[in-house]
């Protein structure tokens, strides 16, 4: 269970007016680091004396024009950033690039301070976060249970008080999941509205740069910082945002019907989200239960049909020189791709189409939708035993978002 949590924004900033030094932040970092004695959260940690030369660069301490000024942030390991290695989790696939990704000059453009890479489900498939040939991260609270993926390291760098943001990837609910079962905050932006350029791409259709803090307002203020068009980019799109204080109030909650609160047997979990629904009550005037049959549907799409082909593509040209260089269950998910065909391409499209029509009807009636991140909190061991199921029964809530393209938080 955590012992020490990373210090907020504020709280950082108010030390750095008072005097305190990214000199002595930085020294705190790695410490915390050394304390958690975790190998699976970074794939590549950066020496302690490279990031102290990067906060030696930043300007005078400004958070008006430098927002993230002197915050180490961490950056999962499917995203580039300048001089060091991006391997998806994959050695075989490693490649040191000469530019950052959009997202990551953002957050340095903002006065982070990148603190390393950090492990994932190898090419971000998976929300389990144990599919990668380095150790796997621990989780926070329960070493004996899953961390959660795809985005692994980013995660439990978060929960374990490294660093106060991460960067993570969502494309079926790696920025959610990993949240959920370490307790955290997890904002999945709606797609275009971050720049991809820089991420590998895992769909590029329904791929989404996240975020991983320990509070909503450090998660929005880094997404301040992170979106913004990208005319570099093909699905970058302008997206206008309310700020939290000028958001339109919740009137009506939707939330699961009874026959749609799957927890496959999980006690615990279930009782979960009966107490955050009580806690919930008083944001909303009323709410109202939702049939999620549809997004259910819409969710079946994501594993069951051909956006899985999306996969194959991005990882055809690797595949066909390196197949043995991929973890088992990755080239088994990413292999059986290869049985659909445009014709099941285009009829997906046209079912996703008409479900998105249909959910369009239960967003004219709510405001908001409350549904578990996760309904089961599996162990490793099972993982073990099967290391589909588990899987696939993580992404019941999330999945159905990247398709029908909502943001979404997970708290």
């Amino acid at each position: 269970m955590p012992t020490e949590a990373a210090p907020t924004i504020d709280d950082l900033h108010a030390a750095y007016a008072a005097g305190e030094s990214p000199r002595e932040v930085i020294a705190a970092v790695f410490r915390r680091i050394a304390a958690v004695d975790d190998p699976g959260i970074f794939i590549h940690l950066r020496s302690e004396p490279d990031v102290l030369a990067d906060a030696a660069r930043l300007p005078a301490f400004d958070p008006v024009g430098h927002p993230l000024w002197g915050v180490p942030v961490a950056v999962k390991d499917n995203i580039d950033v300048a001089g060091l290695p991006t391997t998806a989790a994959c050695p075989a696939f490693a490649h040191v690039p000469g530019r950052s990704a959009v997202a990551v000059e953002r957050l340095v453009a903002a006065g982070a301070l990148v603190i390393g890479k950090t492990n994932l489900d190898q090419f971000a498939t998976g929300l389990v976060g144990v599919r990668s040939p380095y150790p796997v991260p621990r989780n926070a609270f329960d070493p004996a249970r899953v961390p959660g993926g795809s985005s692994s390291g980013s995660a439990i760098a978060v929960a374990q008080g490294i660093v106060p943001i991460a960067l993570g990837t969502d494309t079926a609910g790696s920025g959610r999941v990993p949240a959920g079962l370490n307790d955290l905050v997890g904002l999945k932006p709606s797609l275009g509205a971050v720049s991809t350029r820089g991420v590998l791409p895992a769909c590029r259709t329904l791929d989404c740069v996240s975020v991983f803090a320990r509070t909503p307002d450090d998660a929005w203020r880094a997404y301040e910082v992170l979106r913004g068009f990208d005319p570099e980019d093909a699905y970058s799109r302008p997206v206008v945002t309310q700020t939290p204080a000028d958001a339109t109030p919740v009137r009506v909650l939707g939330v699961p019907r009874s026959a749609d609160r799957l927890f496959f047997g999980d006690v615990a979990m279930a009782g979960a989200f009966e107490a955050s629904l009580a806690l919930m009550a008083p944001l909303a005037d009323s709410r109202e239960e939702i049939d999620l049959t549809p997004c259910f549907a819409v969710a079946k799409l994501l594993y069951d049909g051909p956006w899985v082909a999306e996969r194959h593509a991005a990882m055809r040209s690797f595949l066909a020189t390196n197949a043995a260089d991929v973890h088992p269950v990755t080239r088994q998910i990413v292999d059986a791709a290869s049985r659909f065909s445009a014709t099941d391409a285009f009829e997906g499209l046209y079912k996703l189409a008409d479900l998105r029509r249909v959910t369009e009807q239960i967003w004219s009636r709510i405001d908001a939708l409350v549904v578990p991140t996760a309904p089961i909190f599996p162990t490793i061991a099972e993982l073990a035993a099967d290391p589909i199921g588990p899987n696939s029964r993580l992404g019941t809530y999330t999945n159905f978002v990247n398709l029908l393209d909502l943001a979404a938080l997970s708290v």
